[in-house]
């Protein structure tokens, strides 16, 4: 499959942000990766999925939420990675620009893995009219638990099984959400879906949902 692979810079308003674009030919569908606390665009289990995303035909982008500054004082402080309304802030941000820069037809799709998730959702309950479908992996939707009822595109939720306290944290959430939505338990898998052929399960099913929705 051929495809168009280059670094981006994410121009918003207070600061810049860095991206990794793949879009495979002709693709007019892109999944926007919002990782967890902690990660950035370079997490190997977000790139693995997207991988599969890509062989799919969809086309991927996975950015930094924070600057390298900001990551540094994360790393010693920890106050960025639970400032979800900061983090829903720049998803928002970043889907102008990308709409911006390439074209306002494009249909969007949200992957988010851990606190990444309840920003995605938040970003979505503030632009209702943009993205066409939502994917949590191992997520924190009830970090966004006030704005669940504002989402307006279809959700799927995927908990590891062994992910005990996040499975009841998700089913709290699903039941706030009142779109077409599914939560998706897979069985063996903890929260950061490290067992053989966990992610694989992760990447088929937020397929078959983005290929359904977008």
């Amino acid at each position: 499959m051929i495809a168009t692979h280059k670094s981006v810079k994410i121009e918003l308003e207070e600061t810049i942000l860095k991206g990794d674009l793949l879009v495979p030919q002709k693709s007019q569908r892109i999944v926007l990766f919002v990782h967890g606390s902690g990660s950035s665009r370079f997490s190997p289990r977000n790139k693995r999925v997207a991988t599969q995303l890509n062989q799919a035909g969809l086309a991927t982008l996975l950015f930094d939420l924070l600057t390298a500054q900001e990551e540094e004082a994360d790393r010693l402080s920890g106050e960025y990675r639970f400032n979800i309304n900061l983090l829903a802030k720049r998803v928002v941000a970043t889907l102008n620009w990308l709409q911006e820069k390439f074209s306002e037809t494009l249909s969007v799709g949200l992957f988010g893995a851990s606190t990444g998730a309840a920003a995605a959702l938040i970003a979505v309950a503030r632009m209702p009219n943009k993205v066409g479908a939502v994917v949590s992996r191992g997520g924190r939707p009830d970090l966004a638990i006030n704005q669940l009822h504002l989402v307006k595109a279809p959700t799927l939720l995927i908990v590891g099984g062994n992910d005990k306290t996040v499975i009841e944290l998700n089913r709290r959430a699903f039941d706030m959400l009142n779109v077409e939505k599914k939560l998706e338990i897979i069985k063996g898998a903890s929260h950061l879906f490290e067992e053989p052929g966990t992610l694989d399960s992760v990447a088929k099913l937020s397929i078959e949902w983005f290929n359904r929705f977008l």
